[in-house]
């Protein structure tokens, strides 16, 4: 499938800025400089990120996310129990992240990771959408949004984690415990729950 062209743009535009985010960070100055060596005209910039740096961040998470769903693409999951699929989907993303370690630190630094403000709490969402469905969950119920809202409520502190670079073993039990504590958080919230979403849909 065809990419819409302000994906293109954006990508052409984010290869110039990503290596000099390490140094400037990711501000404006920064983004006007690389749109200039990226050859991008006034038009072609507003089509591809008409908000600036906030839609270059956006776009820079949009292709991890992407990255990391062909990754679990080529994957065979199927022996795995659920709990290391999500573990396994959430290292696939981080590990997209990882050439650009310091672009995510940098965002983290400045209040620009996608969920430091209420309409970026989508990113979250979308990530532990992908996460889900790449471990096959196929859910339309309340355990569909009660799944992904858990899990993108530890995202954060995965990633501020994640970000200090710890060793892989650290990082493996980190993950292992957030996702631990969701699966708890979930079962007790589905028992409450359910019976509530029952009487209700008896009426």
């Amino acid at each position: 499938m065809t990419e819409p062209p302000s994906v293109t743009l954006r990508r052409r535009w984010l290869a110039e800025l990503l290596p000099e985010v390490a140094f400037e960070g990711w501000t404006e100055e920064a983004a006007r400089l690389a749109a200039v060596r990226a050859g991008l005209t006034d038009g072609e910039r507003a089509l591809a990120a008409p908000q600036g740096v906030i839609d270059l961040i956006d776009g820079f998470f949009d292709a991890a996310e992407a990255a990391a769903r062909a990754a679990l693409a080529g994957e065979d999951l199927s022996g795995m129990r659920v709990p290391d699929k999500v573990k396994r989907g959430v290292l696939a993303w981080l590990d997209a992240l990882a050439p650009n370690r310091e672009a995510v630190r940098r965002a983290a630094s400045r209040g620009f990771l996608p969920w430091g403000a209420g309409p970026a709490l989508q990113r979250t969402w979308k990530v532990a959408d992908m996460v889900w469905t790449t471990a096959g969950d196929r859910s339309e119920d309340y355990n569909r949004y009660s799944k992904r809202g858990l899990l993108a409520a530890v995202l954060p502190a995965i990633v501020l984690y994640w970000a200090d670079n710890p060793a892989l073993e650290d990082l493996d039990g980190f993950i292992t415990r957030r996702l631990a504590n969701v699966s708890g958080i979930g079962q007790r919230a589905g028992k409450l729950v359910k019976p509530v979403l029952e009487r209700f849909g008896k009426r």
